[in-house]
């Protein structure tokens, strides 16, 4: 687990540092230098974008994940020549289509929201380098190199956003630069990303196809379609959101969204590397192996995410506070929605990583689609109803049946069960602290209150999990401090 854990690390870290840039950007410079409109709009593009890379992708970041160690050296080079290709057949005519259809295109995105139709082509344009540069990222991550690429993929688009709205507010851009240098910014990304893959592994392209082409395509177009329902589970509410409610809703629900998945950053900076890994175990039939890394990461991940979860919700009147802007604090109740979601969503440890990586994928797929259609509906009823709260309400039950209808599929074709009886007394941990927490009110400034109660939950939980001894991987770490 050595290689896991440093890597994980260093992921970690990379990850906490860009969620604070995204901190930062998302509850401090949007609300005071763009507006409430205006960050709604730019949420809305890049979170439409999301939706239609799958798409160009045709699923072939995560087929190079898979595919990757079945061949010999010789046959890995053929192999991710072909990978590289394989999108351009889909990028072609889809570009045609949008460049064809456009207007048409413009007009439905923005019937609620008339701004939407100037800037749809952002959408595609930032849809293509995204797809590209994570085919290249996974390129980099075969080879166990995940950290350089993670830097990219986290900390890049939100130091991006931060210096593109201090141009902004200074007057030296306009909104039509802003998105301009946006989508130039991130083709640039895909390029270094390109050249560090290369560096990696250096290609030598060739039109021959590998062995097993139609096992590669099936997968890849399984990919396709699981990829844009998972796309439509994590961005479909704020695509939704605008064509119900004035577009600074969606503004105030990114907020609350952005908030809440601080709970996914261990599960982030994890799943970099274990990805790769449970699929040589699954790809070499290492049972056991497969089994140790689904159990580790269950407990591992519910304990950090706990600790997230903890944190988030202990304070979060105290930081809408510190925004100062009226209406985003309305976005508390989806905070804690979705964070509860996320946190049973970590506490699965790599159940659906395991789906998507064995030959039960078909299985990770259908669940998947049957995921987007329930948010999809759920939306369609509680948006027009509830707003931001219903948004994330359809998300929460989805995300929850979900997550245990998974889990008992890999229970039924791998015998492995990731819970245990240190999982219920995390449970119950977290449970308490979030009451106490939540119950304990300051009346000092809102940075002082953030602090002082995050440091009393850090020193309480850390505690509480040495003491009872719930992770094996912790319990670790505690001995080898305590015996310098």
């Amino acid at each position: 687990m050595n290689m896991i854990t440093t890597q994980s690390a260093k992921n970690l870290l990379s990850i906490m540092f860009a969620f604070c840039i995204g901190a930062l950007n998302t509850l401090v410079l949007y609300p005071h230098f763009f507006g409430a409109a205006d960050q709604g709009l730019v949420v809305f593009l890049l979170s439409s974008s999301n939706l239609l890379m799958p798409l160009i992708g045709f699923g072939v970041a995560q087929t190079v994940i898979k595919f990757h160690s079945v061949y010999a050296k010789p046959e890995q080079q053929n192999f991710l020549s072909f990978i590289v290709i394989v999108p351009l057949l889909v990028v072609l005519p889809l570009g045609f289509l949008a460049i064809y259809f456009h207007s048409t295109i413009a007009i439905l995105l923005s019937v609620e929201n008339p701004i939407i139709a100037t800037y749809t082509w952002v959408i595609f344009a930032v849809a293509f380098a995204t797809a590209y540069f994570e085919i290249f990222y996974s390129w980099a991550r075969v080879n166990f190199k995940s950290v350089t690429g993670n830097i990219f993929k986290e900390i890049y688009p939100r130091l991006t956003i931060f210096l593109l709205l201090l141009a902004y507010e200074i007057e030296l851009i306009d909104l039509d630069r802003f998105f301009f240098l946006l989508v130039a910014l991130y083709y640039l990304r895909m390029l270094v990303m390109m050249f560090i893959a290369f560096r990696i592994q250096p290609p030598t392209f060739s039109f021959k196809a590998p062995k097993n082409v139609s096992g590669i395509l099936r997968y890849s177009f399984y990919l396709v379609l699981a990829g844009s329902a998972g796309s439509l589970i994590i961005d479909i509410d704020k695509f939704m959101l605008p064509q119900y409610k004035a577009i600074a809703q969606t503004a105030f629900y990114s907020v609350g969204i952005f908030t809440a998945t601080l709970i996914e950053v261990p599960g982030r900076a994890l799943f970099q590397i274990l990805n790769p890994l449970i699929s040589k175990a699954i790809n070499n039939q290492n049972n056991a192996h497969l089994a140790k890394l689904y159990t580790d990461s269950s407990i591992n991940l519910l304990l950090l995410a706990g600790w997230f979860f903890l944190l988030v919700n202990g304070s979060i009147a105290a930081l809408f506070d510190l925004i100062q802007v009226d209406g985003y604090e309305t976005a508390a109740l989806v905070v804690l929605m979705i964070s509860f979601a996320k946190l049973i969503v970590m506490s699965s440890g790599a159940s659906s990583t395991i789906l998507i990586n064995s030959k039960q994928y078909r299985i990770s797929l259908m669940l998947t689609i049957f995921m987007a259609v329930f948010v999809y509906i759920g939306n369609r009823i509680s948006i027009p109803i509830y707003g931001i709260n219903g948004a994330a309400l359809s998300t929460l039950v989805v995300l929850v049946v979900f997550t245990y209808v998974r889990m008992a599929f890999v229970y039924r074709y791998f015998g492995v069960y990731p819970y245990n009886k240190n999982t219920l007394k995390a449970f119950v941990v977290i449970g308490l602290l979030f009451a106490a927490s939540s119950s304990l009110k300051m009346n000092i400034h809102p940075l002082a209150s953030i602090l002082i109660k995050s440091i009393l939950i850090t020193l309480v939980y850390g505690v509480l999990i040495a003491v009872l001894r719930l992770s094996d991987t912790v319990n670790g770490w505690v001995v080898k401090r305590t015996n310098r």
